[in-house]
């Protein structure tokens, strides 16, 4: 698949179908017993296709809450929790994005990075996906 057929595909209504905006509130009622806890919500962004390493790149976002306080320490440990969590399901996700290429390409593995913060109200989880 060519670059701009990956921007094509990942638009804001199939990432939203790879992780709905409602899974935020069933995430923090996991957590905290109660949705209104959670200081983020959580969004999926496809950031770009690294054709020299093949690598699909795309970023969990964690977006500050309007009067909640998206502290590092809250986030900086979340990729383990994410990586494993089965209401996030991350694998299932990772499959659903393989099975929308359409046998084009395979997978080789996936993983999710350190947090990183482009923002005070916004951090981001990188997840990446190797291509074989």
């Amino acid at each position: 698949m060519l670059h701009q057929d990956f921007n094509d595909l990942f638009t804001k209504d199939v990432l939203n179908d790879l992780l709905p905006p409602q899974l935020s509130n069933d995430f923090s009622e996991a957590l905290y017993s109660d949705a209104t806890e959670g200081a983020y919500d959580i969004r999926l962004s496809f950031k770009e296709y690294d054709s020299e390493q093949k690598k699909l790149l795309f970023e969990l976002q964690l977006h500050e809450r309007p009067g909640k306080c998206l502290a590092c320490n809250l986030t900086y440990g979340l990729p383990e929790v994410l990586s494993c969590h089965p209401l996030l399901n991350i694998k299932g996700m990772v499959e659903k994005i393989e099975s929308l290429l359409d046998g084009k390409t395979k997978f080789a593995g996936w993983e999710l990075g350190k947090t990183q913060t482009p923002a005070s109200s916004m951090h981001a989880i990188p997840l990446t996906i190797s291509l074989q």
